[in-house]
């Protein structure tokens, strides 16, 4: 870990260590709502987090080490054990982008958070227009929306969060219900994006078939509410070319149990997608149901061959 001395102009005795970008465990819990013990037992237990130490030995934090804890809630609120994040983080493509682009994005974050403040919609409409315009989809969401939107529910006890998070959620709902409903008619492929029950928000469920969704596929989003015990009788009515079931959060044995209970009733390949997917892999192993990832090109892409596969059948 590195050591700095106290004449370095980060170290402790400084006015101000925040204004060098650094952050003592005391503002890092502020600002997180993590406890200082939590804190650092994620740092020696699991080595999630390094901090610089002075050689007095307090630790400062840096901007990158809070967005990190952040993304270590993230992962536990989805149900993930602790000591299975580091691996989770390690293999999180967005956790290594460069970091131009990410305070590019964290930049138009902070925009969008002072419009969504002052509940100025017109204003979160127009920013909206400009990141829509300005990056593709993907990055439009799982870079610069959803993170904040994230971000507003964990701290959704404060004062005026719950009003904030309200307001961005119904918006960028119906945003991306109007470009699922621009989807081609006549593409291909038809895939029913379902929601493993009470494992993601409408919101998180609506972008994953936007982006699963292309000229040559159509995805049609069944509401959160779909009971999984009706899904057969959607496929019989529809014939769907695949479903894929969706989950941000970690199924249980009983939601392992059910999932291989409704797959003989579909009659037509069925997939896992969704952040915990891969912790799933292991429970459905011998299974017919297929874990595609969480990353959208990841997603369309192995779904593409598993399909191509059983074409070919």
């Amino acid at each position: 870990m590195p050591v700095i001395t106290e004449l370095e102009p980060v170290a402790l005795s400084a006015d101000c260590p925040e204004s060098q970008g650094l952050y003592p465990i005391r503002e890092v819990a502020r600002l997180t709502g993590i406890n200082p013990v939590t804190l650092r037992a994620w740092e020696r237990r699991y080595g999630l987090i390094q901090p610089i130490r002075t050689i007095s030995g307090h630790r400062l934090y840096s901007v990158t080490d809070i967005e990190t804890v952040r993304r270590v809630m993230g992962w536990l609120e989805r149900g993930v054990a602790v000591s299975k994040v580091a691996q989770l983080l390690a293999n999180d493509s967005a956790h290594n982008r460069p970091q131009p682009a990410a305070t590019e994005h964290s930049e138009w974050q902070s925009r969008v958070g002072a419009a969504l403040s002052t509940f100025n919609e017109p204003e979160l409409d127009r920013l909206y227009g400009q990141i829509y315009s300005g990056y593709p989809a993907e990055t439009v969401f799982h870079d610069i929306f959803l993170p904040l939107y994230q971000q507003l529910f964990r701290s959704r006890d404060e004062f005026g969060r719950t009003s904030e998070w309200l307001l961005l959620d119904g918006f960028l709902r119906t945003r991306v219900q109007h470009r699922l409903q621009m989807q081609a008619a006549q593409a291909s492929q038809c895939v029913l994006m379902v929601a493993v029950p009470e494992l993601c928000h409408e919101l998180e469920l609506l972008v994953a078939g936007l982006l699963l969704s292309r000229h040559d596929r159509v995805v049609r989003v069944l509401p959160t509410a779909q009971p999984l015990d009706e899904l057969a009788l959607i496929c019989e009515k529809v014939r769907p070319t695949a479903v894929v079931l969706f989950a941000q959060r970690t199924l249980a044995a009983a939601h392992h149990r059910r999932l291989v209970r409704l797959v003989p009733t579909l009659n037509c390949p069925t997939f896992l997608a969704g952040q915990t997917q891969s912790m799933a892999q292991e429970a459905l192993k011998g299974t017919s149901i297929v874990c595609l990832g969480r990353e959208a090109l990841e997603v369309s892409q192995r779904l593409d061959a598993e399909l191509l596969g059983h074409r070919d059948s």
